[in-house]
């Protein structure tokens, strides 16, 4: 049981790891642009000179929720949450790997498999949150996970919006609105919540006499988690 404590903590050192260096090289790839984070979505940075810096980024959030997955899948009544989390793991690489269509170009088929794997990847992160902020209910970091995967499905549906009216035939561009605002607090949300099940299980694998320390110092019910950095980097 020691044993496994220590290779899932290790584990989720891992997944700390790859979401840090995959908010980082985002913030890069923002940063070496310069397009407006306002209007532009985050799929349009692929076709920048610095472009390979966004499959980069979501590899290493695929790496991160891998792993956080293969820990929630360990512990039965979690699977489906585990499927979830691998899932939008899933996604973010064929959206990386399959990048979006330029403005104004119909969509293709590369366009279409980006596109849906990130609705689908929109949509499971903040329903697996929503399942295992329920299941450890007790838990510090419960409160935080669910209400920022409410956030996020809230914010999903302003992403949404625009293509079902496109849909209609009503001429609608991301420079008449602040698409660009609205996908990234999305994705912020996501890695965020992503970043709180790891905290999550790294409660659970601590002991409980160090349980209470690290539920005090990383997950606080009373000052939230710190999601400054993620935030700023998308």
């Amino acid at each position: 049981m020691a044993s496994q404590a220590i290779s899932g903590s290790r584990m989720i050192l891992g997944g700390y790891a790859a979401i840090g260096a995959g908010a980082v090289t985002m913030l890069g790839l923002h940063v070496v642009t310069g397009l407006d984070p306002v209007h532009t979505v985050i799929s349009e940075y692929a076709f920048e000179a610095d472009g390979w810096l966004l499959p980069v980024s979501l590899t290493l959030f695929a790496v991160a929720a891998t792993v956080i997955a293969v820990l929630l899948a360990r512990r039965g009544e979690d699977r489906r949450a585990a499927l979830l989390v691998g899932l939008w793991g899933l996604c973010m690489l064929l959206i990386g790997a399959f990048p979006t269509d330029e403005p104004g170009v119909p969509l293709s088929m590369s366009g279409g498999i980006h596109r849906y794997a990130a609705f689908v990847a929109f949509l499971t992160m903040p329903v697996a949150g929503l399942l295992l902020a329920r299941r450890r209910s007790a838990g510090p970091c419960a409160r935080w996970v669910r209400l920022l995967s409410l956030a996020s499905l809230g914010v999903l549906v302003t992403v949404v919006i625009p293509y079902v009216v496109r849909m209609f035939g009503i001429d609608l561009t991301n420079e008449e609105i602040p698409a660009g605002v609205t996908q990234r607090l999305l994705v912020s949300f996501e890695v965020t919540v992503l970043a709180m099940l790891a905290v999550m299980e790294r409660v659970r694998l601590t002991p409980a006499g160090r349980g209470s320390d690290v539920s005090a110092t990383e997950c606080s019910t009373d000052r939230g988690p710190d999601v400054s950095a993620i935030g700023r980097s998308l």
